[in-house]
């Protein structure tokens, strides 16, 4: 049976829509490709998710080679962060600065990715794989939701978990806003988009940092 981290960690990728739930997030290794600026019409974003892609089947079919073992290549996930909140939250897409992932499965190597990173550099020359990079990334205590919706219509659910959730729980941030996304826009209408929005939290004063 083919790892399938959507299937093995529901309780990570498949949280409820009716309110914020409380989940403690291991660490998890991705491939990363960070940029700035409007991801709609940025040409860099648009370059750095075909570059993960490509990446991640590249391993996928290279482990599978080698070892006979498969995995379902991850959904898209992403970190978004801005020198002012208020951007994000006004949806100043150009002042953004993002981190685009793919999960890797606990059966992938560091060894694997140095490896597949090599080979799809060179089947794909013309992609920017050089800029790939292996990311290590160790949320822990998170509240996250499922979002039925338009990216756009994201706002009044987070404005809720900002200005009243966190702070009625003495609970502040612990890192980027993290999305996870569940559904192809290509072929999914706006409004049935399923996106897992979620956010490493701490205990503390809530003081808005750089970051939704």
């Amino acid at each position: 049976m083919k790892v399938d981290l959507k299937r093995d960690l529901k309780a990570l990728y498949q949280p409820g829509t009716a309110d914020f739930v409380e989940v403690d997030v291991p660490q998890a290794r991705y491939l990363a490709f960070d940029g700035h600026g409007d991801p709609n019409v940025s040409a860099e974003y648009a370059a750095g998710v075909q570059s993960l892609y490509t990446a991640g089947y590249t391993l996928k079919f290279a482990l599978k080679a080698r070892t006979g073992e498969d995995f379902v290549v991850g959904p898209l996930e992403g970190l978004w962060t801005s020198a002012d909140p208020a951007d994000l939250e006004a949806g100043n897409k150009a002042a953004w600065d993002w981190t685009m992932l793919i999960p890797l499965p606990w059966l992938v190597s560091d060894a694997d990715v140095a490896a597949g990173l090599a080979a799809a550099a060179a089947k794909k020359p013309q992609l920017p794989l050089d800029r790939v990079r292996l990311l290590r990334l160790s949320e822990g205590r998170c509240l996250q939701i499922m979002h039925v919706g338009s990216y756009d219509d994201e706002a009044p659910t987070l404005h809720r978990l900002h200005h009243e959730l966190m702070p009625a729980r003495g609970l502040t941030f612990n890192g980027p806003h993290h999305e996870i996304y569940l559904s192809d826009p290509r072929r999914v209408a706006p409004e049935r988009l399923k996106t897992v929005l979620r956010q490493p939290v701490r205990e503390g004063q809530p003081v808005r940092e750089g970051s939704r």
